[in-house]
């Protein structure tokens, strides 16, 4: 099912860039552009993203320093399939 309709992005695309690391809607729009026109799909995004556990976050609370946050390879990865 479509959740952006603007780009064609789609709930499993969502929640594949999630599994990449993605936690926000904003970064859902970095990796994938949706959210970032008209944005009426900013907050089925929100629902797909929920409250689950976010590896960037998990990082953060374990101490990592933030360049280490960027340098994941999952994280990469979600930025050069955009």
């Amino acid at each position: 099912m479509y959740v952006c309709s603007c780009f064609g992005i789609t709930e499993q695309q969502v929640k594949e860039h999630a599994d990449a690391g993605a936690c926000t809607p904003r970064q859902i729009a970095s990796a994938s552009k949706a959210g970032t026109d008209c944005g009426s799909c900013v907050r089925s995004i929100q629902a797909l993203l929920g409250r689950g556990t976010c590896p960037r976050r998990e990082l953060l609370e374990q101490g990592k320093p933030a360049a280490a946050l960027t340098a994941t390879p999952e994280l990469t990865e979600a930025a050069q399939a955009a």
